[in-house]
């Protein structure tokens, strides 16, 4: 039967109505029931899943029950079907001896003689559904052990543990094919205790063998790292972890435990500790000759080799000179002169710089003829690293091997790291000679470097020096004393490091390096004065030979006036900001004057037809009056979303539904000669956004596209999601997060990365003068900014631009009405009411008192916070407060209104602002019964929004 939860009943009882009056019964008393045709589709919706089954006995007489009883037996483990048996002849077996027979084949069977009571019928039933949902919970529960051992089994495979478990009463071993390939056998291999034991390398056998029988004695964890030998003869460590399980008696039963492979992490220690001696090692060796030895020695216990060592080579005579090596016991020493093709062909690989290593002389080709001579010397696997001095083929380390060996890539670095290591002691103890050498024969060099020396050496006003190869200073000029202060003898015979920033050390050494390979060209670093301060200087060097020679010149006033000089450019900027201020004040000025010279000339107009007694052009002025207040709000509402300032009421949107509910708009906007495409992502998501602000955007980019495209095209307007990780978020100078994309993309004209740059600077268009005011993408971008959102262009000439804006994503669920405005005319009366308005500014109080006495309101005046909070406190019935944000006298409007709540927590409030103060909004979001109108507004509505918020 499938995994199900079905509760329900099915009923089967052909006769008459019995199966409508049973399942009645049964949904009466709150229990689902299905009705089952005949005896086919009741055991078909068995199989399908059910709670119990309720059937009646002439429903079974007689009838072959082999498709059910099928269902039946293939039910899981946890699963017994309650069936409840109607009679007719009671339900006892001694009383129905065809029962019987229904026990056999359904099982789990309860008869119920009829007639009887339908609490009866409905008490069976509860009963068998209680019964079915335990079965339930029983498989559940065997789900739930299942699924644990499965996670079990997955969590020992995937940290490369391998389980086992040995019987103490019969010494009988049980391990996992994991288990058997950490000891080197194939999962189908017999492999018992004894095995386990050989398996392990001699030298820890019986430390195992103690270490159990002390964890069975003690009754402790065993807990053990032991080596392991396999059959291929490489060696593995394993960890083994056991714990001993003991019988009520206390005698040990078996031993359960786990082991895991710790080679690579063993070899890495042996290693590391391996090269912290070879350091101490390489200090105390009194020659290069014993550093030489002692390099060879933890090579060759570190590795476990027969032999390792090192030898001079003579490339040309194709030998090796071997002072001394080291070798395990009963391994004689190499010590002599050997001839490479004595031994094989590989001396060419050698001589061409390349590492040389093969597993078994006798199959690797370059040794197969030679492998007898091999053999003789012990050295059936070899590892040959050649050493160069000066590009030249100088030295060898060598590590052999008796028997065959598969060197791997960790072995092969490892020796590399020994060899470079050593090598590079051995240079530096070389040259701690050569210094050594010189300090005592430094009183004749230096009267052989005078002698040397011209008048350009003595006279040059830049520093010249003289270095060995290794950076060691030989010898300097004059002029490094007048710049830094120094002596000669306090700077010859030391490192250029010592002299050097300390933050500059590697990269010192870096140009040191170059130097070696090509004439290093303006290199500038900091060189310590003797006292204490730091001079710039510029250098070139070159080799000759094994000596650097070096020329530097002091730019210290250079660069401090190249520091000068990105001062000046960090004023010129900060000017050119200022510049950018001014170009913002002078064209919003520049707007206003316009609007204000036809906002006030109207009115001078209207003002002299009226004392003219000429009436018939007022409504025209009124008209430009009004138009040019307009437009000055719209001037003022694109420079409050550029400053990111602007009032916004956010709310849950679906921009799908947005887009299509203004799509006809769009298309008469943009006109016939451009197709307008809308993509939209089914699967959007929602986002917090004032609708209303967004609609206004995107006929702004609309229109851009149009007017990049005069001769038609194609705008496409998509939508989708998107998620941005800390990379990609810091691209595009984001928080990381989900966004709802919506992109506008045309195929016009495009702009060159010089429009991009400043195409969200305000009052900057590319329209011809009149034409556009420069405020549309600053106002887009404004907006955009403000909602928590970005704006990015792309865009390429020819080939058309898209806008894409970026808007977190909301949890939200969109509103399904996309405006919250009500017409007038669909608000019923609503005058009679009381208005407290709070304003401090008398002249707006006065159009706002005069408008709510138009509507039939009465209202309360107060010009500050606390004026306000007396009348609030009153006992005088108040149905809407309209209030200013920013009032005088220590309390904004918030505030004010924060208060009314708490002793009106239903009043009705609608601030009036200028712009969208924090105070007001509480970071976009107002609460309950709270609202918001952005001055300037027209009174009608003001109105309407009255009326809207006095009708409820």
């Amino acid at each position: 039967m499938n995994r199900t939860l079905a509760e329900g009943a099915i009923i089967l009882a052909p006769r008459g109505r019995d199966s409508a009056i049973a399942r009645a019964m049964l949904e009466e008393g709150g229990l689902e029931a299905e009705v089952a045709s005949d005896l086919p589709a009741l055991a078909a919706m068995v199989a399908r899943g059910c709670g119990y089954a309720i059937l009646t006995e002439e429903a079974l007489r007689g009838a072959d029950l082999r498709e059910l009883t099928a269902v039946l037996a293939q039910q899981a483990e946890w699963s017994d079907l309650p069936f409840i048996v109607l009679t007719e002849r009671g339900g006892g077996l001694e009383r129905n001896p065809g029962a019987v027979r229904l026990l056999e084949a359904l099982g789990n069977v309860t008869f119920l003689e009829r007639p009887f009571h339908p609490t009866t019928l409905l008490s069976l039933a509860r009963a068998a559904r209680r019964a079915r949902l335990r079965q339930y919970e029983a498989r559940n529960r065997l789900e739930d052990i299942h699924a644990g051992q499965e996670r079990l089994k997955l969590a020992i495979a995937a940290g490369g543990l391998g389980a086992w478990t040995l019987d103490m009463t019969t010494t009988t071993l049980h391990v996992e094919p994991d288990t058997k390939a950490q000891f080197g056998r194939t999962a189908d291999e017999p492999f018992d205790y004894l095995d386990l034991l050989a398996a392990i390398h001699p030298d820890d056998r019986d430390d195992t063998v103690a270490g159990v029988r002390r964890a069975l004695a003690d009754g402790s964890d065993y807990r053990a790292e032991v080596r392991c030998l396999w059959r291929d003869g490489s060696l593995h460590w394993l960890q083994v972890d056991g714990r001993v399980e003991r019988s009520p008696a206390g005698r040990p039963v078996r031993v359960v435990g786990v082991s895991h492979e710790i080679t690579d992490r063993r070899v890495i220690e042996l290693r590391q500790r391996a090269l912290l001696s070879l350091s101490d090692r390489l200090r105390e060796a009194p020659d290069t000759e014993a550093m030489s030895f002692e390099a060879a020695a933890i090579l060759g216990s570190t590795l476990g080799v027969s032999r390792a060592g090192y030898g001079i080579t003579d490339p040309v005579a194709e030998t090796i000179t071997i002072e001394r090596d080291w070798g395990m016991p009963g391994i004689p020493t190499l010590a002599g002169v050997l001839h490479f093709r004595d031994y094989g062909s590989y001396i060419e690989n050698l001589k061409r710089g390349e590492l040389v290593a093969f597993a078994d002389a006798r199959t690797d080709p370059r040794t197969a003829t030679t492998s007898s001579a091999l053999e003789a010397i012990d050295a059936r696997a070899v590892v040959n690293l050649p050493l160069t001095e000066r590009g030249t083929f100088s030295a060898l380390l060598y590590l052999t091997n008796r028997q065959p060996r598969i060197w791997t890539k960790d072995d092969l670095t490892f020796v590399r790291d020994v060899a470079d290591r050593t090598q590079a002691a051995i240079e530096r103890r070389r040259a701690e000679d050569a210094l050594a050498q010189l300090a005592e024969t430094l009183e004749r060099q230096v009267a052989e470097r005078t002698r040397e020396r011209d008048r350009t050496w003595q006279n040059s006003q830049d520093m010249l020096a003289i270095l060995s190869d290794d950076g060691i200073i030989l010898s300097i000029n004059p002029a490094w004393t007048k710049i830094l202060g120094w002596t000669a003898e306090e700077i010859v015979g030391r490192s250029h490091l010592v002299f050097g920033h300390p933050d500059e050390v590697p990269a010192n050494e870096t140009a040191r390096e170059e130097t070696l390979a090509a004439p290093l060209r303006q290199y500038e670093n900091r060189f310590r004065h003797k006292d204490g301060s730091y001079r710039w200087i510029a250098w070139v060097a070159t080799l000759e030979g094994d000596r650097i020679y070096a020329s530097g010149r002091h730019i210290t006033a250079e660069r401090e006036a190249h520091a000068d000089l990105e001062r000046a450019q960090d004023q010129l900027r900060q000017a050119q900001k200022m510049e950018a201020v001014g170009q913002l004040t002078g064209g919003l000025a520049h707007d206003f004057n316009n609007l204000l010279t036809a906002i006030s000339g109207s009115l001078e107009l209207i003002q002299a037809r009226i004392k003219q007694g000429r009436i018939n052009d007022v409504d025209r002025y009124i008209g430009m009056a009004q138009q040019g207040a307009k437009r000055a709000a719209a001037l003022t509402h694109r420079l409050l979303a550029f400053s990111r300032r602007q009032t916004l009421d956010p709310r849950a949107t679906d921009i799908n539904r947005l887009i299509a509910s203004f799509e006809e708009l769009l298309q008469r906007s943009v006109g016939p000669s451009i197709e307008l495409v809308i993509v939209r992502d089914e699967a959007l998501w929602t986002t917090l956004v004032d609708p209303n602000q967004l609609e206004n955007a995107v006929l702004n980019l609309c229109i851009n596209a149009r007017d990049a495209m005069p001769d038609g095209g194609r705008i496409t307007i998509e939508t989708g999601n998107t998620a941005l990780d800390a990379t990609a978020a810091r691209r595009k100078d984001m928080a990381p997060g989900q966004y709802i994309t919506l992109s506008v993309t045309d195929t016009g004209s495009g702009m060159t990365p010089a429009t991009i740059a400043r195409a969200f600077d305000p009052f900057f268009t590319t329209k011809p003068l009149g034409e556009g005011t420069g405020l549309g993408l600053s106002m887009i971008y404004g907006f955009v900014h403000q909602s928590g959102g970005q704006v990015r262009i792309t865009s390429e000439i020819g080939h058309g631009t898209t806008m894409r804006l970026y808007l977190p994503r909301s949890d939200e669920v969109a509103s399904a009405d996309l405006e919250d405005q009500v017409a007038p005319d669909a608000i019923g009366a609503s005058s009679g009411k009381t208005v407290l308005v709070v304003d401090d500014e008398p002249d707006v109080r006065a159009l706002v008192v005069d408008t709510l006495a138009d509507l039939g309101h009465s209202v309360l005046e107060a010009g500050d916070g606390p004026s306000a909070l007396t009348l609030l406190h009153s006992t005088d019935v108040i149905d809407l407060m309209i209030t200013d944000v920013g009032l005088p006298k220590g309390m904004n409007g918030r505030q004010v209104a924060d208060a009314a709540r708490l002793a009106r927590p239903d009043l009705k409030i609608l601030f009036i602002t200028g712009y969208a103060e924090n105070a007001a909004v509480g970071n976009g979001h107002l609460d309950p019964g709270m609202h918001i109108l952005t001055k300037p507004f027209g009174m009608d509505v003001l109105s309407a929004r009255i009326q809207q918020l006095t009708a409820s």
